[in-house]
């Protein structure tokens, strides 16, 4: 018997482990080469790690949460075409156990011996059951009466399998598992206001699991939020006026580029937002080009794709770059090179974004800028009369190590300033 053993590949520069996000294969299966075997992730990155020959799965190592070490062996293939047939006949059961099970009978089913306190279907019930005359008080004990007040069951509804056709514990159970709750009174019970005591306990691994781990260490940082209205009136007109003579190959503008482009230009001011900050050795990386993260919303959890070096790109070059890396996040197709090396990070909520929000640094970066939803209000134009205008709030954190309140300030008022006045995003060093 032949078997290939495949060990945890190195799927990133410096990775020392990766987590098994979920198996495409269990023992026993027989896979084809370059087949789908598992998705390990690191980094945000999800990768999936192909079957290098074809056969049959004989062992598979780890759970999908669990941690795998780079070079660990942790699945093996059974490669010998006949070792694999041989293994594939599991142990054939006795002729005994092949026996054909009984002919259906036409009457209802004679149950098996079960312990007097089995649960029974919630099915309707036997026609053995007796139920008790209508105009009758039905037979109860008074725990079960009380039982019923609490579930708020009317008892004349509950048919009773006990001698006489007494209403049993488990006869009002089964009737409220049937969804027969409430069928003749009324009150909080019959509008479906009844406690709800479920609970739902899962294992947090792959994304989400990353996701609250970046939080938690984002968490040690101190940090500082600084909030300020825009006027984008201007800036809306001009996105207006774009789109509607862009051409067929251009990707329509949203105000997610234009705020890339100023964002380009206000990092002139205030370098250190555009930076790494290692504090357990003191070190703060100022970065001369701009590598913009994209917060995206996924199924899975937010993602961060990145566009490099976003000074290099003009509005419309912008607006596809952030269409195309944002479709990959959403659809899983993004390669690890796009996902991580961000200098600084724009998130955004998009229609739903609120007035107001408190973003979170994306270590080690020293700023998020936080894009909150456009609302249109009355203002006065400073002549006596009122007029529409469109704003729009920029949430922005920094890190207060690095970054002090008066350099904050600087920098999203420069942003202002530009998307204020849209021309001068076009203006060669304003």
């Amino acid at each position: 018997m032949a078997e290939h053993i495949i060990k945890m590949p190195d799927v990133g520069e410096g990775v020392t482990e990766a987590e098994i996000v979920a198996w495409h294969v269990k023992v026993g299966d027989m896979v084809e080469e370059d087949e789908d075997l598992v998705d390990v992730m690191t980094d945000k990155a999800t990768v999936e790690i192909p079957s290098p020959v074809s056969g049959k799965i004989i062992k598979v190592s780890g759970e999908p949460g669990e941690m795998i070490a780079v070079g660990s062996p942790f699945i093996t293939i059974e490669t010998d075409p006949s070792g694999a047939s041989a293994s594939d006949e599991t142990p054939a059961p006795s002729k005994p156990a092949e026996e054909p099970a009984p002919e259906p009978v036409a009457t209802a089913p004679v149950p098996t011996e079960q312990p007097a306190t089995a649960t029974k279907p919630a099915a309707p019930q036997t026609a053995k059951a007796v139920s008790a005359p209508s105009d009758s008080k039905p037979l109860a004990s008074p725990a079960v009466r009380q039982r019923a007040l609490e579930l708020d069951v009317d008892l004349t509804s509950v048919i009773g399998s006990g001698p006489a056709g007494r209403v049993l514990r488990s006869d009002l159970e089964d009737f409220v598992a049937s969804g027969g709750r409430a069928m003749a009174r009324s009150g909080p019970a019959a509008a479906g206001l009844v406690p709800q005591t479920g609970v739902t306990t899962s294992k947090v691994i792959g994304l989400r699991r990353k996701i609250a781990r970046n939080m938690d260490a984002a968490w040690t940082v101190p940090m500082i939020t600084y909030v300020e209205e825009i006027d984008v009136t201007d800036l809306e007109a001009l996105r207006i006026k774009l789109n509607a003579n862009k051409r067929d190959d251009q990707p329509k503008l949203t105000i997610l580029p234009f705020l890339a482009a100023a964002l380009v230009k206000a990092l002139k001011t205030v370098p250190q937002a555009n930076a790494h900050y290692d504090a357990q050795n003191d070190e703060l990386t100022i970065f001369d080009g701009v590598h913009l993260g994209i917060a995206t919303a996924t199924d899975s959890g937010l993602i961060v794709p990145v566009i490099k070096h976003a000074e290099a790109l003009s509005v419309w070059q912008l607006a596809d770059t952030v269409r195309t890396l944002s479709e990959a996040a959403r659809n899983g197709t993004a390669k690890r090179d796009e996902l991580t090396g961000s200098t600084i990070t724009i998130t955004s909520l998009g229609a739903l974004g609120g007035i107001t929000t408190t973003p979170i640094l994306n270590p080690p970066e020293t700023a998020i800028i936080g894009v909150n939803k456009l609302m249109e209000r009355p203002v006065f134009d400073g002549h006596g009369n009122v007029v529409p205008r469109k704003f729009m709030n920029l949430s922005s954190t920094f890190d207060h190590r690095i970054v002090d309140g008066y350099d904050a300030a600087i920098l999203i008022q420069k942003v202002r300033e530009l998307l204020e006045t849209p021309a001068t995003l076009f203006v060669p060093e304003y």
